[in-house]
């Protein structure tokens, strides 16, 4: 394998950071295929988001972990909406029924509660590795067991060539439980996917959720919700690996010259249309 020179394939505390032309797909995936874990993955499709399933479904079944054991864990408040995908072999899809939400920002806020609760009653005893997406994204190419690790985080790709890390945008506020102070951080990571071992993740969605907990008690709102306090996690609990770019997209930006492949793209929609109460 012929390294890449023009990115960084390591972050500064030795994790691997994943693109394009610095792993074996073949010799990767035989490796985890010995394994044969079981992956979940867990979207939330909520009121005019189940539109996206069919595209996310249908391209996941193309590229995502192709050959591995896979279910989709749909969590829906209208179950009907949900299509008949065909499924390849020894994947399938769990849906899973929660209550419509009045502000796009408590459909935030409660996928971590909601995730926290059926992990704890059901999923747990049916994946070993767990992955979080948003379902407003399509699949274009692999995606495949060179993402797995005990925790894998996405750099965000509007920071991700940053090198100031006080111009990401963490939570400043020292009332917020997110809150990181100025001159810290590694990387500014998305929560649009993220992914690890079971367990691993349900630490960190169960923190997210306390967190924000804490702070809806304190009359605050972490200013991007569970990303905040998934990045705030993630500076005092490293991440086991880190994906490019590549590993979330999106269809609003140009592709620069170091992103070779893009592996999954969020979609341009209509925000005011799609969520309860409009805005971003």
């Amino acid at each position: 394998m012929e390294l890449r020179t023009d990115v960084n394939s390591v972050t500064n505390w030795n994790a691997p950071l994943v693109w394009e032309g610095t792993f074996d797909p073949v010799v990767i995936d035989a490796i985890y295929k010995k394994m044969d874990p079981r992956v979940a993955v867990v979207v939330f499709a909520v009121g005019k988001y189940t539109r996206f399933l069919k595209g996310f479904l249908e391209s996941g079944e193309k590229h995502f972990l192709v050959d591995f054991r896979v279910t989709y864990y749909i969590f829906t408040d209208n179950k009907n909406a949900v299509p008949n995908i065909q499924m390849g072999k020894g994947r399938k899809i769990s849906v899973i029924d929660i209550p419509s939400a009045k502000r796009w920002q408590d459909v935030v806020l409660g996928r971590m509660r909601w995730a926290t609760i059926t992990i704890d009653k059901q999923i747990r005893t049916e994946a070993d590795y767990l992955f979080m997406m948003d379902i407003d994204s399509v699949f274009h190419n692999r995606f495949g067991a060179e993402s797995l690790s005990r925790l894998s985080a996405v750099l965000h790709r509007g920071y991700y060539k940053n090198t100031k890390r006080d111009n990401f945008p963490y939570e400043r506020r020292p009332q917020s439980k997110a809150y990181i102070p100025p001159g810290e951080g590694d990387y500014y990571y998305t929560a649009a996917v993220w992914g690890g071992y079971l367990e691993d993740m349900y630490k960190l969605v169960r923190y997210c959720y306390m967190q924000s907990e804490e702070d809806a008690k304190n009359k605050i709102e972490a200013v991007w919700q569970e990303e905040s306090h998934l990045n705030k996690y993630l500076l005092y609990n490293k991440p086991t690996k880190v994906l490019s770019p590549e590993y979330l997209w999106s269809d609003y930006d140009q592709v620069p010259a170091d992103i070779k492949v893009v592996r999954i793209s969020q979609l341009v929609k209509n925000y005011a249309e799609v969520r309860p109460n409009g805005g971003h």
